[in-house]
Order: C-alpha cells, then sequence, then structure tokens
C-alpha cells in the first residue's frame, strides 16, 4: 500500500513535523515505500521523565528484552535522531492487516534473534493508541537508526571501484550473517541497502524475510520484480506460498553488483520492470546470452555472473560466505583459486615425511593400491526431488567441465544427473573449489566421472553420500 498524504488529516501529512510519537518527535519525512512512510524523529525533551505522547510507552523493552540503564528504549544515532517507520493499519482490509503486523513482525524477530553490524538496528517497536486521529490509530511504528543515505542515492552521484568493493563486501557480510542464522532477506535492492554515517553498509527491510526450515522457507509471492531469481516466476504456489532459498539472495546481490559498477543500469535490457525480467527468463532458458555492460571490472563482472547463474541449482555454490572470501582475497591481491600441487612441491613433501612413512608402515600393513574405479550414487539434498521419479528438470544436478573453476552455467556439461543416479568414477581430487550444497555440508573433493563415450565430468562430494578413497586423478 502506498500512503497518499492528501486524504489524511493534520494539513496533508500522516504525521506532521513536532508530532509526538512514543518518546520521539517527529522532524519531517525522509522516504516512502509500498506498505511505510520514513520520519525522522528526535527523542522527546521529556522521555527521560519517563512521560507518555501520543500512544505508545516510554522506557519500554528493546528487541533484545531488556531496557537500557538510564530507563530509555536503545541507542539512538550520534546526533540524536532516529527513523520512525510507520506502517497504518487503518482502513486496510483484514487480510492486509495481518500482512503488516506479519510483516513488523518479521522485522522485530530477526533484530532481536540476529543482530549484526550489518544489519540495520531496531531500537523499538510500538502500535500508536490515537483515537482521535483515525489515519495514526493502530499504527506500528518501528524505531530504527537513522542512515546517511541509501545505496541507491549514492548511484545517483557515482560511486568508484574501491567504494563500490567496500559496499559490496558489506553486503556480503550482511547476507553472510542471515544465512548462517536461517534467514533470507528476499528483498534486496540498493533502496534496502543503507549507508551509515560511518560510511559502512547496513542492510534493511526485513518485512518480506523468510525464516528457512531446512533448506528452505515458503513465502506470498511478492517481492521487486527486476531482482526476482527466474525460478521465481514458474515456482508453483502451495498452500504455504512459493518455496523460497537462499539462492534468491544472491540472485539479487548478481544484479546490485552490475548496478554499483554500471552507474546504476541493470543488467538485462528493458524500458519497465515487467520487460526486464522477461528478458531474465529468456536467460535463464537459454534463449539469450547474458550480456554485462563493459564498465564493469573484470573481477565484477565474474562475480556478477556467477551470481547470476540461471537455475538455483548451478547458484547454490556460490555463497555469500564464498563470494565474500573471493572479495577479500580480490582486495588482498591473493588468488582464491586453489591450484593442484606442483610435482616438485609433493616431492618435497613426501621427503619430509619419510620417516613418519617408515613408522607407519612398521604399524599397520600396506592397504595396497586404491582401487581404479567405483559405482557412486548421486545424492540431491532437496528432500523433493528425492520422492520424485520423472526426471523433472528441476531436480536436475549439474556436472562439472572443470573442477577448479566456479560451478557456473558455462562450466557445466550438457549431460544432466538425477537423485539416485549411479555413475562410474574412476579418481578424485581432494582440492577442487569448494562446494557447499542445501544443507550446508562443504567439502572440497570432487570425484571425476565417465561419461557415454570418452567423456568425462566431475562431480562434487556433497552430490554423493558414497566417498570410496579412489587414486589421485592426475
Amino acid at each position: 500500500m502506498v500512503h497518499d498524504p492528501d486524504s489524511c488529516e493534520d494539513g496533508g501529512e500522516l504525521l506532521p513535523p513536532g508530532h509526538r510519537v512514543g518518546a520521539w518527535t517527529v522532524i519531517g519525512p525522509i522516504g516512502e515505500g509500498g506498505w511505510a512512510t520514513v520520519y525522522a524523529a528526535r527523542r522527546a525533551e521529556d522521555a527521560a521523565a519517563g512521560t507518555d505522547g501520543a500512544g505508545g510507552r516510554v522506557g519500554t523493552d528493546g528487541p533484545d528484552g531488556a531496557d537500557d540503564a538510564d530507563g530509555t528504549v536503545g541507542s539512538d544515532d550520534a546526533d540524536g535522531t532516529v527513523a520512525l517507520k510507520v506502517l497504518p493499519t487503518a482502513g486496510l482490509a483484514p487480510r492486509q492487516a495481518r500482512q503488516v503486523a506479519e510483516a513488523a513482525r518479521r522485522e522485530a524477530e530477526l533484530a532481536r534473534s540476529a543482530p549484526h553490524p550489518r544489519l540495520v538496528r531496531l531500537l523499538d517497536t510500538l502500535t500508536l493508541a490515537a483515537p482521535d486521529h483515525p489515519a495514526l490509530d493502530g499504527s506500528i511504528v518501528l524505531v530504527m537508526e537513522r542512515a546517511r543515505c541509501t545505496l541507491r542515492d549514492l548511484l545517483a552521484t557515482g560511486v568508484d571501484e574501491e567504494q563500490g568493493a567496500r559496499i559490496i563486501a558489506g553486503i556480503c557480510e550482511g547476507l553472510a550473517h542471515l544465512h548462517r542464522s536461517g534467514w533470507v532477506h528476499t528483498d534486496l535492492k540498493p533502496e534496502n541497502v543503507l549507508i551509515g554515517r560511518d560510511g559502512e553498509v547496513r542492510l534493511s527491510d526485513f518485512g518480506l524475510a523468510i525464516e528457512l526450515v531446512g533448506t528452505h522457507g515458503h513465502s506470498a509471492p511478492m517481492g521487486t520484480p527486476d531482482y526476482l531469481p527466474p525460478e521465481r516466476w514458474k515456482e508453483p504456489l502451495g498452500e504455504r506460498g512459493v518455496k523460497i532459498r537462499a539462492t534468491a539472495d544472491i540472485w539479487a546481490l548478481g544484479i546490485v553488483i552490475h548496478e554499483v559498477f554500471a552507474a546504476g543500469v541493470p543488467p538485462f535490457p528493458g524500458a519497465t520492470p515487467t520487460a526486464r525480467s522477461a528478458a531474465a527468463q529468456q536467460y535463464a532458458e537459454g534463449r539469450a546470452a547474458l550480456r554485462l555492460a563493459p564498465d564493469v571490472p573484470p573481477f565484477w563482472r565474474t562475480l556478477a555472473a556467477d551470481c547470476l547463474a540461471p537455475t538455483h541449482a548451478a547458484r547454490a555454490a556460490h555463497t555469500a560466505e564464498s563470494l565474500l572470501a573471493r572479495i577479500r582475497a580480490h582486495r588482498s591481491g591473493r588468488r582464491f583459486r586453489r591450484a593442484r600441487p606442483r610435482p616438485r612441491t609433493a616431492l618435497l613433501a613426501l621427503a619430509t615425511c619419510a620417516t613418519a612413512a617408515v613408522t607407519a608402515a612398521a604399524l599397520w600393513p600396506d592397504p595396497g593400491p586404491p582401487p581404479q574405479s567405483a559405482r557412486i550414487r548421486v545424492f540431491n539434498a532437496e528432500r523433493g526431488c528425492q520422492q520424485r521419479t520423472d526426471r523433472d528438470p528441476v531436480c536436475s544436478l549439474g556436472l562439472a567441465v572443470d573442477p577448479l573453476r566456479p560451478y557456473t552455467a558455462d562450466n557445466v556439461v550438457p549431460t544432466r544427473v538425477w537423485h539416485d543416479d549411479t555413475l562410474d568414477a574412476d579418481c578424485q581430487l581432494p582440492t577442487g573449489l569448494p562446494i557447499i550444497d542445501e544443507e550446508d555440508r562443504t567439502s572440497t573433493l570432487w570425484y571425476r566421472v565417465r561419461l557415454p563415450g570418452p567423456a568425462t565430468a566431475w562431480l562434487p562430494a556433497v552430490r554423493t553420500r558414497d566417498r570410496p578413497a579412489l587414486q589421485l586423478c592426475p
């Protein structure tokens, strides 16, 4: 719902300057979204004395359930101002009012259970009781730390590569924490990335955030079209909504990376969000190539392309944590790719361990050379896919061309595999690129598997429950 200020009392503004909201006095509006209006506010002079203002309470418990030592709620910004996010409920249908209340509950729950420096701080929540002001009565107010600007504002003035690198690293830190804590943001975009007065990144607006149960959660089919992954447009709508996974945030991150380094230009062409969404779906279906702006520096082009892998399965390898590791390595000048050990290095290691090897040989009998091949069964962590026998493409898994390259669409062979398929493996590589599956199992071990004809491909060990000790691949 977009608030119409012309329909309100008090001189055409929902909250005019000077209006008292709990312990806070409104300064003026600073932003407006689909369900909420945000105002700058300052703590009222008499708040410390415990007197109340137009609804709400003074000295209420903060998100962590504990009063501050001075009896006030949280600590506001250095200049004494905070942001009031006001979600009106007056005039809404019961279902809409429940949606607003649920969005506020999610923001408060996430702030309570998963605080982090890269997430905007929630200082207090209150419900206004203002029977003399029907437009205010029943509104939910979230009191938050105030930022300097949004990333969208910053893009309008221009961002250099170093500044962009700091911003994307900060976003990845926030996403990595969210995903580790079992949450998916689901609405990552420049408007929801705040730049604090200290210049640091804060992720915000968790009204659509979803708490995961296992590998995924469910949500009503909502979000910002430009940042929705292609699979969301075809995801079946069940009783609990559509399936949401952490890879949805990774797709949105790819869009944001491109916008940061391409002066706000989105990666998919089109004059409207609908047209750009259609272009993204054409790309995901293989009917169009991914064409990123030439202004995007090479490292960030590769990172954005990995985030924009066309399917959930191809995107799952690129977690926020692994992307953050690559960014940090790039910024420090280190190589992130795991290289094969050189023969000379391997010989030196063998020579160093010669004495230990002789001792071990005396204690344990030689098991003989490892087997030349083994049969391994494919495992898909998605429980829904484990039950299917129709070989639906949605449940297929990709085999890599090169285990030392990012596990992206251009590094996957045409042959697909499904849960419970059996493959012939002839060797193993313990030092491939780390892969994380939907159950957060991580491994750098890869198996080389034989395909029909002379072709071979690579299966990450997280895609099988079998772990044969094969000979090392040459």
